[in-house]
């Protein structure tokens, strides 16, 4: 089988992503955990066109991978991502006319609509510098890990650009509220984890020296729970934001219907009789 899955023919032929051959950042998969490394770090893991594109055709083949049930996104050396890099992205847009940097601002919002669209939850292990594009992946991940050290920044504004990049008006409002999206988008500000934590930006700080085992660990416990259960609150979260409550109900209603007829339900209840702990499968 080919590595290099075309996520359009997958839907009727699942997926092993274990020997996926990543070419712009190191990724590896094992115990039901995918862990995608931004490895340049000497320029603080900045991204460059060819990463935009391959991270968001990953995550579109995620959708149909069967031995990956959580994703961890973390960077080498000590930082994130330090955003779009400077010289590979930043200076050639500058020469570009309008048809092509739409086209390059609709690749980039797709990384994100890739990232909520994948079933598995993806868990963002940040340290360091978190800035631009960098932020946005974290934004885009369903949990976030920080460190004190690390530094947050949605800089857009510093670069003459407005905030609404990536869909940072969209979702940010939703983990920090509206204000404080304001408050982001607005000035450029870089946010201490401190700071970050309180705002609700990241579900917990850790020690920077334990940020990637602490991340595997949390994606492994998520790994293995009901990973199909998981997927289904992931699309709900996502779905409902744009419903009435009377369309939120509904949906959840006819989402917890099906997965009652899962396998993992009657798992779960037997294990309760039995008063053991449930080893569910996923199906």
């Amino acid at each position: 089988m080919n590595d290099r899955v075309d996520p359009t023919l997958a839907a009727g032929n699942r997926v092993a992503l274990a020997g996926y051959a990543a070419l712009h950042f190191a990724w590896q998969v094992e115990q039901g955990v995918g862990v995608v490394t931004l490895n340049r770090p000497e320029r603080k893991n900045p991204l460059t066109f060819a990463s935009y594109a391959e991270l968001r055709d990953l995550f579109r083949q995620l959708r149909y991978a069967t031995d990956v049930h959580c994703v961890v996104v973390q960077g080498a050396g000590g930082n994130f991502c330090s955003g779009g890099d400077v010289h590979e992205i930043i200076g050639p847009l500058i020469e570009l006319k309008a048809p092509e940097l739409l086209m390059f601002t609709r690749m980039t919002g797709d990384l994100v609509i890739a990232m909520r669209h994948c079933p598995q939850p993806i868990i963002a292990a940040v340290d360091g510098a978190c800035a631009g594009a960098g932020a946005i992946v974290a934004m885009a991940s369903d949990l976030r890990l920080g460190t004190a050290r690390s530094k947050t920044a949605f800089l857009f504004n510093r670069v003459g650009l407005a905030g609404c990049d990536m869909g940072a008006c969209a979702l940010l409002p939703r983990i920090v509220g509206h204000g404080r999206a304001s408050e982001w988008l607005y000035t450029g500000r870089a946010l201490s984890g401190e700071e970050a934590e309180r705002w609700g930006f990241y579900n917990r700080l850790v020690a920077p020296e334990t940020l990637a085992a602490d991340a595997l660990a949390w994606a492994r416990e998520l790994a293995s729970g009901p990973t199909f259960a998981n997927g289904i609150t992931k699309t709900m979260l996502h779905q409902e934001s744009s419903m009435g409550i009377d369309q939120a109900i509904e949906a959840e209603a006819q989402a917890q219907a099906l997965c009652m007829l899962t396998e993992d339900f009657g798992r779960a209840y037997r294990a309760f009789v039995a008063k053991t702990k449930p080893r569910f499968e996923g199906n």
